[in-house]
């Protein structure tokens, strides 16, 4: 009987390679700021229904993805553990016995399209099983469990136990019985113990650039963020494991590989002995397959000199890095709980420009932070126009309840937060285009991507531009492309010339 399994991201379909998507151990840590208790079996509450008929595990499986490259690779744990039960993948939801909706919970806003999708998916296949995993998830069991429709709610507590919990979901009777007024719950609150992953999760995205995550969880207790109570502590997968799966992909002929987690910089702390992302970084340069490396977004506390040090010596760390700002006011900064002054962080973005020049350098800007004035937002516009940012990712304020920002006096009305995301985002055109067209005439070296575009194949530089080529060069090769100008947001270039193919 063949087993299929969808895999969605983004909101877009896409068919995925199973390969090398390794999953966290069954014994990760569970964790949260007031109650903490170690679980590693599903265990639910007396009113939770209860299936005690089992059936075969149904043969096709939809999951859906939202949120950041970690829940991308999340997805891919729960895709490798259920290829392991012998599913492969298919692309209609009205196809399958079940659904998984990996969630996000870092905005309101991406709660409501976990709910809507979630409906949605329901109402295109009536007969499924509907699973909710993620952050969401972890966040608010009791919301989802109540959405008709929804069959289990999967807490990142639980998250390695999906196969184990699918099978729960086929009790061999008619699906109008089936599915239940209250969703089961599977959630636990994660405990202290620094449990550490047996291997990095892997997502190969889009078939050129893995994302291999190397840690999960965060420490920080920044004012408005949630992560921390749905992620639990910070927690590194062991470098020798991370290194072997990046020299497997790398002798796979993977030419760029990404290292992502929810808080890298803090990679290695609990570790016993201590680690550190510059010494893992400096091990993974050393691989001779390896072509490239990414590091995805960094505190600026943490992008040491050592790193940008070494990414000025060596051609196998992409030039490029996201550096969180979040405020451009102090008083705001230490109102959101971030360890740094603007004066800080200026030096060390200004140090990324004068070591490696051709860097692409980008920032998170939170818009509207309570008690923000016209005074303070004129600061920030002020900051971010006098540093040599690439591009911004400007994030109006959304509340959470359970952090300390939501019960902050001060909270600006949604009508002046959009009009002080669009100064920002001007800025951030201006500054792209500026660092765009820097490069027509010149030379760069690039990664082919599988994506392609208005009869075009697209390819990402190691600054992070993208670039269109012509359609019949292949995907997955690094090349060094000249730049004959731009189109639209994209640079052109032409007669690439093979670097590693």
């Amino acid at each position: 009987m063949t087993r299929t399994l969808a895999f969605l991201t983004g909101g877009h379909r896409r068919r995925e390679s199973p390969a090398f998507a390794t999953s966290w151990s069954t014994k990760e840590s569970q964790c949260s700021c007031e109650r903490r208790a170690e679980t590693t079996s599903p265990q639910r509450a007396a009113s939770w229904p209860i299936w005690k008929e089992r059936a075969p595990v149904p043969k096709k499986l939809y999951l859906a993805t939202f949120g950041c490259r970690t829940n991308q690779a999340d997805s891919a744990a729960i895709r490798d553990s259920l290829f392991s039960e012998g599913f492969e993948e298919t692309e209609r939801c009205e196809e399958a016995d079940v659904i998984v909706v990996n969630s996000c919970t870092v905005t309101q806003r991406s709660d409501q399209q976990v709910r809507q999708l979630s409906r949605k998916l329901r109402r295109e296949n009536p007969g499924a099983r509907l699973l909710v995993t993620g952050c969401y998830a972890q966040r608010a069991p009791e919301v989802l469990s109540r959405i008709a429709g929804i069959d289990a709610v999967v807490g990142n507590s639980h998250r390695s136990q999906i196969p184990q919990i699918v099978r729960e979901l086929t009790p061999g009777r008619p699906v109008s019985a089936a599915h239940a007024e209250i969703a089961a719950v599977f959630r636990d609150d994660f405990a202290r113990v620094r449990a550490i992953a047996e291997s990095p999760a892997v997502q190969l995205g889009g078939r050129t650039r893995p994302f291999v995550k190397i840690q999960d969880g965060c420490d920080a207790r920044c004012s408005y963020c949630i992560i921390p109570a749905v992620r639990g502590p910070s927690r590194s997968v062991p470098p020798q494991l991370v290194l072997g799966q990046v020299r497997e992909l790398a002798q796979l002929g993977f030419k760029e590989i990404v290292l992502t987690g929810i808080h890298i910089g803090t990679y290695g702390f609990h570790l016993e002995p201590r680690y550190s992302l510059d010494r893992l970084l400096a091990k993974i340069v050393g691989i001779p397959e390896l072509v490239q490396v990414r590091i995805s977004s960094l505190e600026p506390m943490e992008l040491s000199r050592k790193i940008i040090e070494l990414a000025s010596r060596t051609d196998k760390i992409a030039p490029h890095f996201h550096i969180c700002l979040q405020s451009g006011s102090d008083r705001i900064l230490k109102a959101m709980r971030r360890p740094y002054k603007t004066a800080r962080f200026a030096s060390i973005v200004n140090l990324v420009r004068e070591r490696i020049p051709e860097a692409g350098i980008g920032t998170d800007v939170i818009v509207g932070f309570p008690g923000e004035t016209e005074e303070e937002h004129r600061e920030t516009l002020s900051f971010v126009e006098s540093l040599p940012f690439t591009y911004l990712h400007c994030f109006p304020y959304s509340d959470r309840p359970g952090t300390a920002s939501w019960t902050m006096p001060g909270h600006v009305e949604a009508d002046r937060i959009r009009r002080r995301s669009a100064a920002l985002r001007s800025i951030s055109a201006t500054k792209n285009r500026e660092f765009r067209r820097s490069f027509v005439g010149k030379t760069l070296r690039v990664l082919t991507l599988s994506d392609q575009e208005e009869g075009k194949r697209l390819a990402l530089s190691g600054n992070y531009l993208r670039v269109r080529l012509p359609i019949d060069t292949p995907p997955n090769a690094m090349l060094d492309v000249k730049i004959t100008g731009e189109e639209g947001y994209d640079l052109v270039g032409l007669n690439p010339l093979t670097a590693n193919s």
